[in-house]
């Protein structure tokens, strides 16, 4: 298998996390979906990213797939709420975070279920 179509996956999953980051994002602005612009970015972005996450299920297993998906989202959803809507994070939150971020990496750095 070629190493760009090896990647797909992979690459499909990373997009896929960032389109839910986007959608989440824009879920903060729509005011209870009362704006429309950014109602519709929320839509259009969950819709691509559940797409785009059944390109990864393709290759990779439903559990790592939802495991890297949905860790990253936190850590990068959070980021961006501290960022961009001010929100705190505490030493809690933070190490919290820092423990999904870590079981992100140890998926895939010592797991062979992740296919690498």
């Amino acid at each position: 298998m070629r190493k760009g179509v090896q990647m797909l996956p992979y690459l499909a999953l990373a997009t896929a996390i960032v389109c839910e980051v986007i959608g989440t994002s824009a879920l903060k602005k729509t005011e209870e979906f009362t704006r429309m612009g950014p109602t519709a970015v929320m839509i259009v972005s969950y819709l691509a990213a559940f797409y785009l996450l059944t390109i990864a299920l393709r290759v990779l297993p439903v559990g790592i797939v939802y495991a890297v998906w949905s860790g990253l989202g936190v850590v990068l959803i959070s980021i961006v709420g501290w960022v961009v809507f001010h929100d705190r994070l505490d030493l809690p939150a933070l190490l919290g975070i820092g423990l999904i971020l870590a079981g992100v990496m140890t998926i895939f750095v010592f797991s062979n279920t992740a296919g690498h």
